[in-house]
């Protein structure tokens, strides 16, 4: 199926004029601005703006760069996608398929299924194993079976064997496809295991293992290319290695990386057989998913969604949370009811209730923020709990005593000049401020690590309970102190 384009103007380039192009070929660039075009980006936009056959595109997108090209297809409908892949290298299309966004990859990968399921078969076992198990982790079973179906068995056991883990844990971010050699190898023969070495396998570093699949070291290449072609790989090699557990949360996989500047960590199983690796660019795509899946945590949508899910999806993660954020909207609600009275009486209250609600709102968040990334770097733990709790307490007080001499100030300076004589409220601001920016900021400590001791994800509606703690706490101590004070405010 041709992807359709009209003509926008006739002194455009013609397709046969474009046809004639020889497409280019990648070479090394150096990047002086990352935001320009490359050539075979400029083709394949000149391309997509007339009716070009099928071919012609296909062979323009395998001239890009696999994340260029990625781009490309992501523009497509994914009919249009599916069909340009198909005309592709089995190789560059796996390529470009697993640097393209999750849910519209599926997409693609569903209309594959249902157009040539054998095909969507051959790009799966093409692609690198991690990136495959995690496109298939999206997919519902239905379209997972019949892909796995079709693959070679060794296919099908590697990828089965990835999707069995947490994709949230080590075992979940690690590729299977790693380089090993035997310890009781020569040098020249790891050279030469080296050369005959599939593509897709991992060669970062070079893992030793024991006749068993045990892991036994570690080999870089300049001490590979520096030892003597006849010496033993086990007499060469670094014994000195670190490697993690396959259920190990991927949140401690990526402190291990910042603590140590790893490029690349084994991953063994119980018995130290070699399992897979994790390399530095997988923690990076996982410390970003990590981070938005705890933004969205913290408004209560969903861990999972993302820009293209479903309506179906995006409803079910967001409705939950929205149910529970009006109950505890109606937390203060009800506070603000019970001084109905008084608030009919001074007007100006309800007013300025907003204003010392969204100040202690807003310190909250910034203590949640900094304790969430405390947590997240494991700086917060139960020795430090109560000294950083005081210590945001006092920096709510502080900043309240500031915030509420400014507005107590400048509510009592126009209350004078106005001769209205409601300058007593400011003091009454004042010391609700004080009070409110402590509870906030004491709240927005205290409830992730709550939320950690009780095993939930610190993230989870962490803004909507913060919200509900400090508005209807704010209505509280400024109605409640101004009721308090009604006679000295002249209005018993």
């Amino acid at each position: 199926m041709p992807v359709e384009r009209e003509f926008e103007s006739e002194d455009r380039p013609r397709p046969e004029d474009l046809e004639t192009e020889t497409p280019p070929t990648r070479s090394s660039t150096v990047i002086e601005n990352p935001a320009e075009a490359s050539p075979e980006d400029d083709r394949v936009a000149r391309l997509l703006q007339h009716t070009i056959d099928l071919p012609i595109l296909a062979s323009a997108v395998e001239a890009q760069d696999p994340a260029d090209a990625a781009d490309t297809l992501e523009k497509l409908d994914e009919g249009d996608a599916a069909d340009v892949l198909e005309e592709m290298d089995v190789a560059n299309a796996a390529d470009a398929l697993s640097h393209m966004v999750g849910p519209l990859a599926l997409s693609v990968l569903e209309d594959l299924v249902e157009e040539d399921p054998g095909y969507a078969a051959a790009l799966i076992e093409s692609m690198p194993t991690d990136d495959a198990a995690d496109l298939l982790q999206l997919a519902p079973d239905e379209i997972a079976e019949a892909i796995l179906r079709r693959m070679s068995s060794a296919g099908q056991m590697a990828l089965r064997r990835l999707l069995a883990y947490d994709e949230e844990s080590a075992g979940g971010l690690m590729t299977p496809d790693v380089f090993k050699i035997d310890e009781e190898m020569t040098v020249i023969e790891a050279v030469q295991a080296l050369r005959d070495a599939e593509s897709k396998e991992e060669t970062h570093s070079i893992f030793v293992v024991d006749a068993e699949e045990r892991l036994t070291g570690m080999l870089g290449f300049r001490r590979l290319v520096l030892a003597g072609p006849n010496e033993r790989i086990g007499d060469v090699c670094d014994r000195e290695i670190s490697a993690i557990p396959p259920d190990l949360d991927r949140e401690m996989v990526a402190m291990e990386f910042e603590k140590y500047d790893y490029l690349v960590l084994p991953v063994v199983d119980a018995d130290g057989r070699l399992l897979g690796a994790i390399t530095v660019d997988d923690v990076l795509d996982s410390i970003r998913a990590e981070g938005t899946e705890d933004a969205q945590m913290m408004v209560g949508a969903g861990r999972e969604e993302m820009v293209f899910s479903s309506t179906g999806e995006k409803l079910r993660s967001r409705i939950p949370w929205l149910i529970v954020n009006l109950v505890t909207s109606s937390i203060g609600a009800m506070v603000v009811f019970q001084f109905e009275g008084l608030i009919a009486e001074v007007a100006i209250l309800a007013v300025l209730m907003p204003v010392i609600a969204n100040q202690s709102g807003n310190a909250g968040q910034q203590s949640l923020a900094v304790t969430l990334r405390g947590i997240v770097l494991d700086q917060v733990n139960n020795k430090v709990a109560s000294r950083l709790l005081f210590r945001e307490s006092v920096v709510g007080a502080i900043n309240g005593l500031i915030a509420g001499l400014l507005v107590g100030t400048l509510v009592g300076g126009i209350s004078i000049i106005s001769g209205s004589g409601t300058w007593k409220l400011g003091v009454v601001i004042a010391i609700s401020m004080i009070c409110s920016l402590t509870i906030g900021t004491f709240t927005g400590t205290a409830l992730p690590m709550l939320m950690r001791r009780l095993g939930a994800d610190p993230a989870t509606a962490s803004t909507i309970f913060l919200t509900m703690v400090t508005d209807s706490l704010s209505f509280l101590i400024f109605l409640g102190t101004a009721a308090s004070l009604s006679g000295w405010l002249g209005l018993a």
